[in-house]
């Protein structure tokens, strides 16, 4: 009875398969066998801000805008102010440039160092050097080491450089 059931079963499954099958290829149903095509325009138009509107954007994060004849106008006058600053800068270069090695040791003072500048025509008068340091209140700030200073050099960048 087994054999039977399955074979009957199995001829079931054949016979609705066919009819399925059948019904699928003669079935006229355009829906199915239409591909749908579908066409969208789109059209895109690019819109150029304006100078005004461009300019206002890039201060906005920063950037510095000029035209082209403000920038002309710079670069010209920067030639102009570096062309008027080097003549003088060729006068200085005639000038010979004295440098002094100072070098300080343990035990020395104010008065040690302003006597060195003043063998090298840096300062006028040791003492007077010495007082001046005191009054800045600099005479504790005198470190061991070894010290470069040119007649390029201010007063003032000389007493920076060795008095730290």
């Amino acid at each position: 009875m087994k054999i039977n059931l399955l074979t009957s079963f199995a001829a079931g499954m054949l016979i609705t398969s066919t009819i399925c099958g059948a019904v699928y290829l003669t079935g006229k149903n355009d829906i199915a066998n239409a591909t749908v095509k579908t066409s969208v325009n789109t059209i895109t138009k690019k819109v150029q801000p304006s100078e005004e509107e461009m300019k206002n954007q890039l201060e906005a994060k920063g950037y510095i805008v000029q035209t082209k004849a403000e920038v002309d106008k710079q670069v010209q006058d920067a030639k102009a102010s570096a062309q008027s600053k080097a003549a003088p800068a060729a006068t200085d270069a005639a000038k010979p440039v004295t440098r002094v090695v100072v070098n300080v040791s343990d035990g020395m003072t104010s008065i040690d160092v302003g006597r060195v500048l003043q063998a090298a025509n840096m300062v006028k008068n040791a003492f007077d050097f010495s007082k001046d340091i005191e009054a800045k209140g600099l005479e504790n700030k005198l470190r061991p080491g070894v010290f470069i200073v040119d007649s390029k050099m201010t007063y003032d960048q000389i007493v920076a450089t060795i008095f730290k």
